[in-house]
């Protein structure tokens, strides 16, 4: 699946297991495949009926009760990872593992592969109370490939002591508010070894893990409320909003960005060069992040003269290495999606179906024949990684060459930043809903100059 796979290579899962050798009751990883029952888990209708209301009705809008049902997310399994996983003994274990993480109680009880979302097994749970609440640690060295330890029963996790509940034994727990608990699925090595996902590897690298700023102070904010109906009023209670890459309001203004030109008047003939800079003012870690394979950012600049004619800038070239994967071109990509569709030389599909010669941020995967891919089970090696780091500013460099005929008066200059959650044209290859390519305006900024006569 498109966020977390499980398949970590067998010299890793040593080491896992290795460090976690004082705890060999609990299986973690691809080996807690159906150590577990359903009904070791409670219903997060139970915990939404009565004490936590208002936490059960914010979770469920959260992706995080939808990673599994989900309609990309369903494709995309059911679609392609299933029957790739068939043909391909590399990839094999994405069968049971994507679910390690986006159902995590399907892959402890063994439903491989769980039943579609339409039936409404309990694997449409995705990630619900009862998991977050039961993890009680992780095994290893690093938190990925949902290491984490699984102890569901009458106890629930929380983050504070001395808790009452007529339901269940609260427990303090430090790692329930530690950004390693994220980490253990927003983490992910690919079955050949390769970081596809690092959102929290990218976080600890970055300037906010230094200053103790964790995912939950943006993803879990808190506030002054109750955390239980019947519980006394706290100042620090926890959101469970999870808003993130599928929320447009949390994407919209991540990155600031300004646009000036290097003159204020200008003749028909004359070259001006506009400089864009943009700062990521708002994430811990890189924009964007998660999901790279499949989502697209980028920076559109388009002049508009006197008489209301547009101009579309085109970046200027840096020269680094790879960097024709980050400006749009009219080329073909993302070919290994024919192995699960069953398409003998698939010739595959346009790779970024934006307008050429855009600029755009992004981490390219490549698979085993060093072709781009959005598979990211099928990933052995990345490109160049082109995306906007926590408090960076990145320089980008566009030149308007005037006509000769422009008309005298104001050229209004905009740049703007686009996002969408998957590349268009494989969103449509694919038959994806609409609102899952959606462009999402991140921010724009206009300057001025004037033609003269």
């Amino acid at each position: 699946m498109r966020k977390k796979i499980c398949f970590a290579s067998a010299a890793v899962l040593i080491l896992l297991f290795a460090a976690g050798a004082g705890d060999q009751a609990v299986k973690v990883g691809d080996d807690a495949l159906g150590t577990r029952k359903y009904d070791d888990f409670q219903k997060p209708t139970l915990c939404g009926t009565s004490c936590h209301v208002d936490f059960y009705q914010q979770w469920s809008q959260a992706m995080m009760s939808q990673c599994y049902t989900h309609h990309w997310n369903e494709i995309e399994y059911f679609k392609l990872a299933v029957p790739h996983a068939a043909k391909d003994p590399v990839v094999a274990g994405i069968k049971a593992g994507c679910n390690g993480c986006h159902s995590p109680m399907a892959f402890m009880a063994g439903d491989v592969p769980p039943p579609l979302p339409a039936k409404n097994s309990r694997a449409n749970e995705s990630v619900s109370c009862d998991i977050c609440h039961t993890i009680t640690g992780f095994k290893g060295d690093a938190p990925f490939n949902f290491n984490y330890i699984s102890e569901p029963g009458k106890t629930k996790n929380g983050p504070r002591e001395g808790a009452v509940s007529p339901e269940h034994v609260t427990r303090k727990s430090e790692f329930l508010g530690q950004a390693e608990f994220c980490g253990t699925c927003h983490n992910e090595q690919s079955p050949y070894g390769v970081w596809v996902k690092s959102t929290h590897l990218e976080w600890k690298d970055g300037p906010y893990a230094a200053q103790g700023v964790k995912c939950h102070n943006c993803h879990m904010t808190y506030t002054e409320t109750y955390s239980a109906a019947m519980g006394q009023k706290h100042p620090d209670v926890r959101q469970h909003l999870f808003h993130g890459a599928h929320d447009p309001g949390k994407v919209r203004g991540t990155i600031e960005l300004r646009i000036h030109p290097d003159i204020r008047e200008a003749e028909p003939g004359d070259a001006v060069k506009f400089t864009v800079a943009l700062f990521n003012q708002k994430t811990g870690h890189k924009f964007p992040t998660g999901s790279v394979e499949d989502r697209i950012v980028w920076l559109h600049v388009e002049a508009v003269d006197a008489k209301g004619k547009i101009y579309h800038l085109t970046v200027n070239k840096k020269g680094f290495e790879g960097e024709e994967y980050t400006i749009a071109g009219d080329t073909l990509a993302y070919q290994d999606m024919g192995i699960p569709l069953d398409i003998p030389s698939f010739p595959g599909v346009q790779r970024d179906g934006i307008p050429l010669g855009d600029r755009i941020f992004r981490l390219p995967y490549f698979d085993p024949q060093g072709r781009m891919t959005m598979l990211q089970w099928n990933t052995k090696s990345l490109g160049v990684d082109y995306r906007i780091g926590p408090r960076e500013t990145k320089l980008e460099t566009f030149t308007f060459q005037a006509p000769d005929d422009i008309p005298a008066g104001q050229l209004k200059v905009t740049a703007t930043l686009n996002y969408q959650k998957l590349v268009k044209p494989v969103a449509d290859f694919l038959g994806v809903p609409e609102d899952e390519s959606e462009i999402i305006k991140v921010n724009d900024h206009s300057t001025f100059i004037t033609i003269l006569d």
